[in-house]
């Protein structure tokens, strides 16, 4: 059956509408899970790896608000945004539908539900997930398009599809070297590297080759918590701790129990709140917020940062206690341009990738894109790469991809200038958000996808530098 393909998560307390789901959509999807409540959703998430989840979007008999329903949808889309996610209701309410529309949901059902209409729904949102994955290109495809079996020992494959492209590098031999040895063992990790080198896709790596891979691994972007949330996001809060505290809410450090924790942008924490992360570090217990209960957690921790630690460690910018704790194992991830055999067989998965995506049909690329490619200086090193080959195959009016047709930028040879002095990234920082900003007249979103970063991450390096 063609169209039988995929994996649906349903997250409903009601016990009938399970069955009645477990019914109807084994016919047209492969896998298909239900759990009852959101409680065991990260866990289940993180091992079931679903292309749609459908969401109840009230778990409460005497709570018909939806809020929750629309919490999880926030939270997931952060997690997972490569998965879709549909929100179930009893209630057909306009504004809770823009709203979860608002959070990144694919679409809202009403119950009763049309099956017609429930299964073209949720028909259409895994086969929306599926083809930004490249899952559904030919049998055994991942991410890139092409399968594990055809690069042995030159790929390995990540969470939700995603690889991890080691390519021929010695210093990438030598990393994959190290996180053989370190990933069976509950070491912290620090990953430093320059925007874009595949520091959260090296964390999932490890986690995925780890003695916890079937426990969840929580990312947090710590860069990107304002100050006031950020007790609450990571140790959680206790019902009625502040105004909007409706109910008890566990944080990442709970979440992460049994498995990974990982830190993103952990040089962007605030020098007064570090010292609230040593202790739960140190302690390997949170409490939370409005709570008095000291609650142990069972984490295996990786941070990251594109930031020289040991420069903010001088300049009495991070806490030195915090860094040796956070920097047992110490990977540092080369940029691009210092893996230059690397970069073209990367571009050539790019280019299979996006061909398949937008239906090109593509032959590949002559020399002058090659040369083009390896000159390439890509401060925003494997995701600007990423970024080029998608704008390169969607514009392209002939059958191979020419040096032309790479530059995405303002004039011939913009590829082999840096877009700042080539100095250490973290100095240049501030000059790089500038120079997107203006590239993309003040875009966001373009603007955060070009220096690949999340929009959050953006807004928090324009408020630290004033922009």
């Amino acid at each position: 059956m063609a169209s039988r393909k995929g994996k649906i998560l349903i997250v409903d307390d009601n016990a009938g509408i399970r069955q009645a789901l477990k019914i109807l959509l084994p016919m047209h999807f492969q896998e298909v899970e239900t759990i009852p409540s959101p409680s065991t959703l990260v866990a289940t998430l993180e091992r079931f790896r679903p292309d749609v989840i459908l969401l109840d979007m009230n778990f409460h008999t005497d709570i018909n608000t939806g809020n929750e329903g629309l919490y999880w949808a926030g939270e997931l889309k952060k997690m997972a945004p490569e998965v879709e996610v549909v929100l179930f209701t009893a209630y057909a309410d306009i504004q809770l539908a823009v709203e979860g529309m608002k959070r990144g949901a694919f679409d809202f059902i009403v119950k009763p539900w049309d099956n017609e209409k429930l299964v073209s729904t949720l028909t259409a949102a895994r086969d929306k997930a599926r083809k930004a994955l490249g899952r559904d290109s030919r049998p055994g495809a991942g991410a890139t398009g092409t399968s594990a079996a055809e690069m042995p020992g030159d790929a390995a494959p990540g969470p939700a599809g995603s690889f991890l492209y080691w390519g021929t590098s010695r210093t990438m031999t030598a990393i994959r070297n190290t996180v053989r040895k370190i990933a069976p063992t509950d070491a912290t990790v620090l990953i430093t590297g320059e925007n874009g080198t595949g520091k959260d896709v090296l964390a999932r790596e490890i986690h995925a080759a780890s003695l916890r891979s079937e426990k969840p691994m929580v990312a947090v972007d710590a860069g990107a918590i304002t100050e006031t949330l950020f007790e609450s996001e990571l140790f959680g809060h206790v019902k009625g701790a502040f105004t909007d505290a409706h109910t008890d809410h566990a944080g990442k450090f709970e979440q992460a129990d049994g498995g990974t924790l990982f830190l993103d942008e952990i040089g962007n924490i605030p020098l007064h709140l570090q010292a609230k992360l040593l202790r739960a570090i140190q302690n390997r217990s949170v409490v939370r917020v409005g709570g008095t209960k000291a609650i142990p957690v069972n984490i295996r921790l990786i941070c990251a940062t594109n930031m020289d630690l040991d420069a903010l460690v001088r300049e009495g910018r991070f806490r030195e206690d915090l860094y040796y704790r956070i920097n047992t194992v110490h990977i540092a991830l080369p940029p691009l341009r210092e893996r230059k055999g690397d970069i073209v067989p990367l571009a050539e998965r790019f280019l299979l990738q996006f061909a398949e995506k937008y239906h090109r049909s593509l032959e590949g690329m002559d020399e002058s894109a090659r040369k083009a490619l390896e000159e390439g200086w890509w401060s925003g090193n494997i995701r600007e790469l990423q970024n080029v080959m998608e704008k390169a195959v969607i514009l392209s009016e002939s059958k191979t991809l020419s040096a032309k047709d790479l530059d995405d930028r303002t004039g011939p040879g913009d590829l082999r200038r840096p877009r700042a002095d080539r100095g250490d990234l973290a100095q240049n920082e501030e000059q790089l958000v500038k120079e997107a900003l203006q590239r993309h007249a003040g875009n966001i979103s373009a603007a955060a996808k070009a220096l690949g970063i999340s929009r959050p991450t953006l807004y928090a390096k324009l408020k630290k530098y004033g922009l």
